[in-house]
């Protein structure tokens, strides 16, 4: 038997699931990492940026991070939008708990 699952869960889960699924496309992370310091980077300097990623994938990763609105294309290049940098502000945090978790992996000395 399942147990239960509170209606507030059940109703978010299914939606925290897409945004999973779309960062979890290969290189999609990568891209928006590739653009958070907010300047705007050409088709070429974000391939360049993002490393070792095909053009055809790359192109695909835009056309989905546009249609999510975390990513949109201006006259200068590529940013991501208002909703892009919130989302990247929320993944910094990331960082520093990446930094604690390797450091509780490192053999102690």
């Amino acid at each position: 038997m399942r147990p239960a699952t509170s209606p507030a869960v059940q109703s978010t889960t299914p939606v925290v699931g897409q945004l999973l699924g779309l960062l979890e496309s290969r290189y999609a992370m990568r891209v928006l990492w590739a653009l958070r310091d907010g300047h705007p980077q050409t088709f070429r300097l974000l391939q360049d940026s993002v490393g070792g990623i095909t053009p055809n994938t790359l192109n695909t990763r835009i056309k989905e991070l546009r249609a999510a609105g975390l990513l949109t294309h201006g006259g200068e290049g590529y940013t991501v939008t208002a909703l892009g940098a919130e989302l990247l502000k929320r993944l910094g945090d990331l960082q520093s708990f990446a930094t604690k978790w390797a450091s509780s992996l490192a053999p102690a000395l």
